[in-house]
């Protein structure tokens, strides 16, 4: 019987926002495994004691980058931890969108500026700035070119806090299609939602936004599948992804971009996609019991 463990966020006083993570525990268990959610902060936690460690929603990682990435690469040297420590790694700090646009995936054009570093602000369009270490639409803004004093400010900001930002263009088709998620787990692609625009004109950048507006169901195309394979096949350590999220938008040529490659702790959208649980739960199965 494999001992699980789905690392999740201490929500303190609040309830939890993962509405998925009880039912994939109770299904886990009706498959046979010994399975719980434990709090991936906690430090009472045995995590060797664990066959597989999968990270679900450790939601508030990115608020604590040097604690969360110490306890992933402490715990991937205890036991198996989905996805690997290495992956995480690298997928935490979203500069890998320059690597995977220079090995030839359509990406969203991206500037980044570090602290100590002079802006460098887009002119004539809508832009989006936000921290390359982030989730849910943290710190993330979206300004007209008349906006460009405010933008500073919040430029000045996270460089005073040490983020690094990206400076994105806003991609309009957005606002028409949405944007899409393409899931993947176990090495195929499980399901693929569709959600309205996170940021609206004017929003200030700290405020709390909602991360996955008007979600939907989606059918993706051959050529959102065709984006999506291709930045998975960039991945460095690859081989070694359980799941991923692969977040998508149009270009302004109507063609699918990658707008970020979600690949440490991914809301699985199983409350939309019930039918996913199934599968989902044989693929963790597997990987408790077969780690190579």
């Amino acid at each position: 019987m494999p001992r699980i463990a789905l690392a999740t966020y201490d929500p303190g006083a609040e309830p939890g926002k993962d509405i998925d993570l009880p039912v994939l525990v109770r299904a886990l268990r009706d498959a046979g495994a010994e399975a719980e959610a434990r709090y991936w902060d906690d430090p009472a936690v045995d995590w060797a004691g664990y066959d597989l460690v999968l990270i679900r929603s450790t939601w508030d990682y990115s608020w604590r980058a040097a604690e969360f990435a110490a306890w992933v690469e402490r715990t991937g040297t205890l036991t198996r931890l989905a996805n690997p420590a290495t992956v995480v790694r690298w997928n935490t700090d979203k500069r890998y969108l320059g690597e995977l646009a220079a090995a030839g995936v359509p990406t969203v054009p991206t500037r980044y500026t570090a602290p100590g570093e002079p802006a460098d602000l887009p002119d004539g369009h809508d832009f989006v700035i936000k921290p390359t270490s982030g989730a849910g639409a943290r710190f993330a803004a979206r300004y007209t070119p008349a906006e460009h004093d405010t933008a500073l400010r919040q430029l000045a900001r996270m460089h005073a806090e040490g983020f690094t930002a990206m400076v994105q263009p806003y991609m309009p088709g957005i606002d028409v299609r949405g944007e899409r998620a393409l899931q993947f787990f176990g090495g195929r692609l499980l399901h693929a939602s569709r959600k309205g625009a996170v940021l609206s004109p004017g929003t200030p950048y700290d405020a709390v936004k909602v991360a996955h507006p008007d979600l939907e169901r989606w059918q993706p195309t051959d050529a959102e599948l065709a984006v999506a394979r291709k930045a998975l096949a960039a991945v460095p350590d690859s081989p070694g992804l359980l799941y991923a999220r692969v977040d998508l938008v149009d270009g302004d040529d109507g063609e699918p971009r990658l707008m970020e490659l979600e690949l440490v702790e991914p809301n699985l959208f199983l409350w939309l996609h019930p039918d996913s649980l199934p599968y989902v739960t044989e693929a963790i199965l597997a990987a408790a019991v077969d780690p190579a």
